[in-house]
């Protein structure tokens, strides 16, 4: 089995092949290529990853490159994990669109859709060139913003799987409090990427007895603090929201926040330079510790299960949290909108689980959202000021047209050297 991760200098790929060491059962890796147009990082990511391999036993072909065609050439699953930009690009989106008053953040709001305009055309160009060299293999997307470039993916034709470690990190969690086996927590997860909330935590399955008021009573205060939300608001929602939900339940507090200390950006890109001393470091040959802040906890495993799932190995978690097409999961929803849930997943894809009757509050926030996906992609794929300025209406978080016409000429002058129409 080959597998290429686009993306593969990146500072979190020693979390997946630490996974990918781990679970090699699940999921037997003949050959495994990062691909990365920056050579020197690639190479020292490169290296720590066979040093991770060789220390766990794993007997796998650890190889990089710059040629994405060399690297995806023969893939049975291409992993992105890209970032257009780079930190550079993170830091503007954040802290722009505060001039506004507007919460700014990667992939939620005005950053989110610059990085979905940055984003975008670059991924369909890669999934067009897997297409050409090995149409069968599927294209597993971790790069943000999820929900919007796998809906491109698919709408494009694609075999496409979108993945996000938001619902597993929740499942590891709930799992301690309760104490049992991450395996025995099934989520009731419904939403859209980055917009997602637990309405229920099911023992053993789907059919398994929900312990979310149990866990609620007995760890609100904790869960609380995590998602940085008073504990009263989930006393009063009975579920629990995603933390990217902070952003609109309170909005304005958090532009308070963020207009008074360093951007996450900014911290990240401090640590990225650790890590990077840290992964030339001929002696180490396992994740380090920091890695752990940096983000993306979990990710290594939920991307395992998925693509042993896809590529018929059966080894998978028989339920998995995934991006995928509504196709009438969410009556509230176009059939083509692409949403986050429990699904069943094999060689054919994923297969949405029927979802309970969603309450008005989240419904029509998932709505609203919807529709801006929708203009955020026809801006991706179109351009143009007055598109960009339709989506950024359209969001929930914007909303007013003096923001609208400001952020839109903000979004334009960071991004020009990434948006050909511009």
């Amino acid at each position: 089995m080959k597998l290429a991760v686009v993306g593969g200098g990146s500072t979190y790929t020693p979390e997946l092949i630490d996974g990918f060491a781990r679970l090699r059962d699940t999921l037997p890796i003949e050959e495994l290529v990062l691909v990365d147009p920056a050579h020197e990082r690639l190479e020292l990511v490169g290296g720590l990853a066979r040093r991770i391999f060789a220390k766990q036993g794993h007997g796998g072909r650890i190889v990089t490159t710059s040629d994405l065609d060399a690297g995806i050439e023969g893939a049975d699953a291409v992993l992105l994990q890209l970032r257009v930009g780079g930190q550079a690009a993170r830091e503007q989106d954040e802290t722009w669109p505060l001039e506004c008053g507007c919460v700014g953040q990667e992939t939620t709001g005005a950053g989110g859709l610059a990085k979905a305009l940055r984003t975008v055309p670059v991924v369909l160009d890669i999934a067009e060139r897997v297409r050409r060299t090995n149409p069968g293999a599927w294209i597993i997307d971790f790069t943000n913003p999820v929900g919007i470039v796998t809906r491109a993916l698919l709408q494009a034709g694609h075999k496409t799987v979108g993945l996000c470690n938001v619902a597993i990190g929740f499942q590891r969690k709930f799992a301690g409090m309760l104490g049992i086996a991450p395996a025995e927590v099934h989520l009731g997860h419904v939403g859209l990427n980055h917009l997602t909330w637990e309405t229920e935590v099911r023992l053993g399955g789907p059919e398994g007895e929900n312990v979310l008021p149990k866990l609620l009573a007995e760890h609100g205060d904790a869960i609380a603090a995590d998602l940085r939300l008073p504990r009263d608001v989930l006393d009063r929602l009975g579920v629990v929201p995603s933390y990217y939900l902070r952003y609109f339940y309170a909005h304005d507090e958090v532009v308070r926040e963020l207009r008074t200390k360093p951007s996450r950006a900014a911290e990240v890109a401090e640590m990225e330079r650790e890590l990077l001393k840290m992964y030339g470091d001929p002696e180490l040959d396992e994740k380090p510790a920091l890695l752990a802040r940096r983000g993306g906890a979990y990710y290594s495993e939920a991307a395992v299960d998925l693509a042993a799932s896809l590529l018929g190995g059966g080894a998978g978690s028989p339920y998995q949290v995934v991006n995928t097409y509504n196709k009438g999961t969410l009556p509230f929803l176009p059939d083509d909108a692409v949403i986050e849930v429990q699904a069943a997943v094999g060689p054919k894809g994923p297969t949405p689980l029927p979802v309970p009757s969603v309450d008005p509050l989240y419904a029509g926030l998932m709505a609203q959202v919807t529709a801006y996906e929708d203009l955020a992609l026809e801006a991706a794929l179109r351009g143009g000021r007055d598109l960009v300025f339709r989506a950024l209406l359209a969001h929930p978080l914007v909303g007013q047209y003096a923001y609208a016409d400001a952020l839109t000429d903000q979004l334009i002058a960071h991004n020009r050297e990434h948006l050909a129409w511009a």
